[in-house]
């Protein structure tokens, strides 16, 4: 099989490749050439960790395999970061395995690159502020990201912890944007796009706080209890996932769902926006993409990646 270690992987995907593999894999998913399976997601009792197994088929692309890791909020302490993942692919003609590749870097780009693909296709027409909740590691990818896909003017940021602020400030700095540190309800209501990139178990977004055409990326829900919208905010706009079983049952909209404010069938996929199978926005109102992450999103990048590494001949081969 071959190896990508972590260290390279900076060097092969470039967020703009990471955007055209997960809009491309989103179209799979939408046309039915692409699924998930089910996503095993447990907290194991040790370090206060989160650990799982995700993974799915794109018979278009031929890419089979899975992500395994998950959340280790103590790692601070051994000096790297909370998400630790690896990919692996599989020969889907033999099921020998094909590839072992970092995930990590990857998993920031690809979680990135579904919120880019999110803001393209449903922020409001001439959306010029950005609004960040959450200052953690991956917001640096997030707003580096939707500066790509839309040409924001500003950026306005919040986080739980204010003294983290500092990393979204000098995001901003370097992609030639004002940026300025507010309350929610200010956020809410002066920005256009807003990415909610924490995790938390309780809303930080309120209903009251969002003022006129807004698009919101909620990129941090992940596990059964984590929230970070008002059910009430959920339940006036237009819906979007990346996948709607996973976004009942452990995304944004598991608690809309739960309270009956919300049918099911009310949930849009992201993809059959990509394909014009769904017209996406349709006037000024709030619209809503549930980014839960998704299987097939790991494995496209990391199909990508281990093509780029091969043709720079930093794959290694193992012999298993």
């Amino acid at each position: 099989m071959w190896v990508v270690p972590e260290k390279e992987i900076a060097g092969l995907m470039t967020p703009e490749a990471a955007f055209d593999a997960i809009e491309s894999v989103f179209a799979s998913m939408a046309r039915r050439k692409a699924y998930n399976f089910p996503v095993v997601r447990e907290a194991i009792g040790y370090e206060d960790a989160l650990y799982g197994f995700k993974g799915g088929f794109d018979a278009a692309a031929l890419t089979l395999g899975l992500k395994a890791g998950g959340y280790w909020p103590n790692n601070q302490k051994h000096g790297i970061i909370n998400h630790q993942s690896t990919v692996f692919l599989f020969d889907p003609d033999t099921g020998r395995v094909a590839a072992a590749v970092g995930g990590n870097l990857l998993t920031a780009l690809r979680t990135a690159a579904a919120s880019a693909v999110s803001i393209k296709h449903l922020a409001p027409k001439g959306a010029s502020v950005l609004g960040m909740i959450g200052a953690g590691h991956q917001s640096v990818f997030q707003m580096k990201a939707a500066a790509r896909v839309n040409k924001f003017e500003r950026v306005l940021g919040w986080n739980p912890h204010p003294e983290m602020l500092g990393r979204l400030a000098d995001t901003a700095a370097e992609l030639g944007l004002p940026f300025e540190a507010v309350e929610l309800d200010r956020l809410g209501a002066e920005a256009d796009v807003i990415i909610a990139i924490t995790s938390s178990f309780a809303p930080l977004l309120m209903d009251g706080h969002v003022k006129g055409p807004t698009h919101i990326a909620a990129m941090g829900t992940d596990t059964k209890g984590k929230q970070e919208l008002d059910p009430a905010l959920v339940a006036r706009a237009r819906l979007f996932t990346d996948e709607i079983a996973q976004s009942v049952s452990i995304g944004e909209y598991q608690h809309v769902i739960a309270g009956n404010l919300v049918q099911q069938d009310a949930i849009g996929e992201l993809g059959a926006v990509v394909t014009g199978d769904n017209p996406g926005r349709e006037g000024d109102e709030v619209t809503i993409f549930d980014g839960t992450g998704v299987g097939l999103q790991d494995l496209a990048v990391a199909a990508a990646v281990v093509e780029l590494a091969k043709q720079k001949g930093v794959a290694q081969r193992v012999e298993i």
